[in-house]
Formats: C-alpha cells, structure tokens, sequence
C-alpha cells in the first residue's frame, strides 16, 4: 500500500505541474505546490530538492514566490535551524487565495487600463461622422468588457461567500436535483393525504326512503 500511495501523489505531482503552465506559473511551482499539498508533514528546502530532483536555486526562488502568493508558510521546528514549509489544506480557501491574487495581477490592471482607454476616447467633438461611429462602436465595446470583468468578479465574490455548501445547493438545482427532490415530496404528500381519506370511517347509510314528490 505504501508503494501504491507514493505512486499516486508522484502522479498528481506530475499533473499538476503540467497545469501550471496553462495558469501562467513555473512546472516547478506548481510542482512544490503540489507536492506540500500532498505531503502529511511540513517539509525543508532539502526535502523538496530531493523529491523533485531540482536546484537549490530553482526551489528558493519558487518556494518565496508561493509565500508571496499566500499559498505556503514558513514554520519551525523547535531545536532545528532548518526553515520548513507547509500549505493550507482547504481547498475553497486555497483556490480562493489563488484566484483573488490572479484577479490583483491581472484581471484589476487590465480594468484600469479599459477606463483610461476610455477616457482618451470620451470626446468626439469635431470629429466627423464617421470616426464618431467608430468611437461609438469602440466604446462599446470597451464597456462590454469591463462590465463582464466586473460581473464575474462579483460572481467570484459571491461563490467565496457561499462556500462549498452553498455552492453544492446552487448545483443541485441547476443540474435539477432539487427539482426531483421537490417532485418527490410532491408525491409524498399527495400519497399520505389518500391514505388519511381510506382511513376515515365510512358514512352510514340513509335507512330513510326518499318521498315520492308525486305521492
């Protein structure tokens, strides 16, 4: 079982490298990243370069680029000079952590940049008719796109908020899990009131002829 357990995080290690480049980050980082994921201990400089079989260079410059993204902690132990590192382990708080420092490197720059562009487009007077159509058409543009930026911003926001839970709600009704649910306790009632109508005691009979108007 030990050599089936190593194998598996080595391969998730594998993988998750891999990923990194389409994350716009180093193989390497994602690498250690991956790899004090899957660790169950905090783990040195010397156990990093050992298990990835990189340079001591290469892992202090990714080691402190993850401790500026806020994905690792330096700790200590007592009695031994060796810096250890060690990551948080919840996932939502993880990815969390992930997407609003990508959101501050990238997504708030480009935002600020499409209200400066806009700004140097906000005048159109003197301009002829057919540059005032470009610009118009340019700025709507310019608009449609900040306004997605922002609303999935706020989209992003709002996940955080709900958490794993709310999310999982959410997914249920869209995937119409909750619907079924819905339809299922639907029945169930129709199902309890028709047994509550059988068990009522049956009315008794009129043991009273009915008179006949003509008589």
């Amino acid at each position: 079982m030990g050599a089936a357990l190593d194998e598996s995080k080595a391969l998730l290690v594998r993988r998750w490298g891999e990923m990194g480049g389409y994350w716009g980050i180093s193989r390497t980082m994602a690498e250690i990243h991956a790899l004090l994921f899957v660790s169950g201990r905090p783990l040195c400089m010397d156990d990093i370069m050992a298990q990835l079989h990189v340079s001591r260079g290469n892992t202090s410059m990714n080691l402190r680029g993850l401790v500026d993204w806020g994905l690792v902690q330096r700790v200590h132990k007592l009695g031994d000079r060796k810096e250890y590192f060690q990551i948080d382990t919840d996932v939502w708080h993880m990815f969390g952590t992930i997407m609003r420092e990508r959101r501050r490197r990238e997504v708030e720059p480009i935002v600020a940049t499409i209200g400066r562009c806009r700004e140097m487009v906000a005048d159109v007077d003197g301009v002829a008719e057919d540059e005032k159509r470009e610009l118009r058409e340019f700025r709507r543009r310019l608009d449609e796109l900040r306004n997605f930026l922002t609303t999935m911003g706020a989209l992003f926001e709002l996940v955080l908020k709900f958490g794993s839970e709310g999310i999982a709600q959410f997914s249920s009704l869209l995937t119409g899990t909750g619907a079924v649910t819905r339809r299922e306790t639907t029945e169930q009632r129709t199902s309890r009131n028709a047994t509550k109508r059988s068990e009522r005691p049956a009315r008794k009979k009129s043991t009273k002829s009915k008179r006949n108007p003509r008589q």
